[in-house]
């Protein structure tokens, strides 16, 4: 028997939502699992790519063996149960980029545990892959809207439950990506933020997520402005992502540009702002990252609705 999945990409944090703020974007990966009859072949992981290049910089950061984030997801799943992994061959078709704040390692074990709890009769409910998927990753923001979809607000309780709500992004609210050419990898980007921080700064951000939930509630572009701001990470991984500081001087004050935040850990920047205003968006940040010497991908995409989907089995 053989399940695909087709993931999401997802963008963390959005300003003031550290480690609980996340939205899925209409970049996807796809997981293949398919249970061989060949035994003493274990896993086995493929990673395809259309580009050769992007092909070998996923192999670089996803193990194809045991030790996989991918295998890991999988295992735990069948131990969940009483069982163990029996010969897979797990392919891996991927558009997201890596080492880029995209969620790319969420997307591929929400994918892997989505088929392999397909495989073997859906044991597992969505609290129970939620929890297994953030155990894997080690924060929800990411693995909950791979597998919800939309704007989500998640929280990792003391019992290794998922608490989340899904909140309606505002139809005329563009979300402009530009994805630089610069690999960052979470260790380094999570190494920078200091372990304590003020009590100022900690209700400087509390203050913000309730904005920032109230804009988006309520459509209010001025109130958001002032919510997509944070003093938790941002500021400590600024010198850390090419761009970052640049683009956030240049949309301070131009009327339709709510905010410019980092994706996720970086290197990946996200660009809010209305739909009339995005053809300044891209010219601006095209040449701001001309000047700085940095190649970019630079994208206007909506919020992806539907989170992890089952393609065939």
């Amino acid at each position: 028997m053989k399940v695909s999945v087709k993931v999401p990409a997802t963008s963390a944090n959005i300003g003031p939502g550290f480690d609980c703020l996340g939205m899925a974007l209409p970049i996807y990966n796809i997981v293949t699992i398919d249970e061989t009859v060949l035994p003493g072949t274990g896993v086995e992981i493929n990673i395809l790519s259309d580009e050769e290049e992007v092909d070998n910089l996923i192999i670089d950061h996803i193990p194809r063996d045991e030790t996989s984030v991918v295998y890991k997801a999988v295992e735990m799943l069948y131990n969940s149960i009483g069982q163990t992994p029996s010969e897979l061959k797990i392919n891996i078709q991927t558009s997201i980029p890596v080492t880029r704040g995209l969620g790319s390692s969420a997307a591929v074990i929400v994918g892997a545990l989505i088929a392999a709890n397909k495989l073997l009769g859906d044991p597992a409910d969505e609290s129970a892959l939620l929890s297994i998927a953030t155990e894997v990753e080690g924060h929800p923001d990411n693995v909950t809207p791979a597998i919800v979809g939309g704007l989500v607000m998640s929280s990792l309780e003391n019992d290794g439950s998922i608490i989340y709500r899904k909140l309606d992004w505002p139809e005329d609210w563009a979300i402009t990506v530009c994805i630089p050419d610069v690999e960052l990898a979470t260790e380094i980007s999570r190494s920078v933020i200091p372990k304590e921080v003020s009590i100022e700064d900690a209700v400087f951000n509390l203050k913000r997520m309730g904005m920032f939930v109230e804009a988006v509630n309520s459509c209010d572009s001025e109130l958001m402005k002032v919510a997509l701001t944070d003093k938790l990470h941002q500021p400590y991984r600024e010198k850390l992502v090419p761009g970052l500081k640049e683009l956030c001087e240049a949309f301070k004050h131009e009327e339709d540009v709510l905010g410019c935040v980092l994706s996720g850990a970086g290197s990946s920047m996200l660009i809010i702002s209305k739909y009339s205003a995005v053809d300044k968006v891209k010219s601006v940040t095209e040449e701001i990252m001309e000047n700085l010497n940095v190649r970019a991908d630079i994208r206007t995409l909506k919020v992806e609705q539907n989170g992890a989907e089952i393609l065939s089995e």
